[in-house]
């Protein structure tokens, strides 16, 4: 069974870094397909053919693009996301002092959103057919079809601008050195990321809650003299978190990109500004590493969900099993 499973790791991990290659590719490519050349970024309007040319060299921007894609790979081996156009900073430790923000904000808001939608989605199932359950279903289709940054604002005036509980956006100076003042600026967007997140996870908590609710080894678990608490949580519970594991991988990053928009929203020095302001600079070496890291997020957190959905399931285990024999 290790050796099987260690197989299946190797596989998904050889998967893994291929889809990171081409991650890696595809956006060398549509950065480069763009209109305009990133030299243009260092230039001003009225530059000689003197000055285009010193910036292109300075970019790299009159290489070919296949010894262009060859320098940056080996840059990205060596952990060099290059140096922003702009700022004239490594790109690297600029993500990484912004992610101080978007990752807190981001397993802030994941980890809330799952243990309400937990709650929540098993209330909805339980009572599906009571009044109590038709209207927690509305409210969290309501949830979903209503904009992030939308419901983001109205916390902002309500919370605020009216009541003034909460600063309506910035972070402090001074980052996590205080706390408490972190936190209080983290708590109108990791608000805003629960209640879309929530409404989206209580859909697929209810659907697998309502599959074990009935389902006959549930009815024949009680039959044999076990309490209804008892068969759920030593049956039940593991049958619903199987499908419900696959979708947590994708609403954690989905959660990330989620924290990148609200971060706009409530001006947040994380990885969200740093992406709009270098787009609207052509900042290509900015954009590359945050794409870049961010798909490295995504790809891991994929990988993560589907390890842990053999871990869960004994059936996808056995299977496993059954491919190695």
């Amino acid at each position: 069974m290790c050796r099987t499973m260690g197989s299946y790791l190797a596989r998904r991990a050889a998967f893994l870094l291929m889809s990171f290659v081409l991650a890696m590719l595809l956006i060398f490519v549509l950065l480069r397909l763009l209109p305009g050349d990133p030299a243009n970024a260092l230039l001003s309007v009225d530059a000689t053919p003197e000055q285009i040319e010193a910036a292109q060299q300075q970019v790299g921007s009159n290489l070919p693009v296949h010894e262009q894609l060859t320098q940056w790979v080996g840059d990205v081996l060596r952990l060099d996301l290059g140096t922003s156009f702009i700022s004239g900073t490594p790109v690297l430790p600029d993500i990484v002092s912004r992610l101080e923000v978007t990752l807190p904000l981001t397993l802030i808001s994941f980890a809330i959103s799952v243990l309400l939608a937990s709650v929540i989605g098993y209330v909805a199932a339980a009572r599906s057919h009571t009044r109590l359950g038709v209207a927690v279903t509305a409210v969290a289709q309501l949830g979903i079809a209503v904009p992030v940054f939308w419901i983001g604002i109205l916390l902002v005036w309500l919370f605020a601008l009216e009541l003034r509980l909460f600063p309506s956006g910035g972070f402090p100076r001074e980052g996590w050195a205080d706390p408490l003042a972190a936190l209080r600026s983290l708590f109108l967007p990791a608000t805003t990321i629960v209640i879309v997140m929530t409404a989206s996870l209580v859909r697929y908590v209810r659907s697998a809650t309502l599959d074990v609710l009935e389902s006959d080894y549930l009815r024949n678990a009680q039959a044999l003299g076990s309490g209804f608490g008892e068969a759920f949580l030593r049956h039940g519970v593991r049958n619903a978190s199987v499908p419900v594991i696959s979708i947590l991988g994708i609403e954690l990053a989905s959660t990330l990109l989620g924290a990148v928009v609200v971060e706009s929203v409530f001006t947040l020095p994380g990885l969200g500004s740093m992406l709009t302001k270098a787009i609207a600079q052509h900042d290509y070496p900015s954009i590359q590493g945050i794409l870049l890291v961010t798909t490295f997020f995504v790809l891991i957190v994929g990988f993560a969900a589907d390890v842990a959905q053999r871990f869960v399931d004994p059936r996808l285990r056995s299977s496993l099993s059954g491919a190695h024999a």
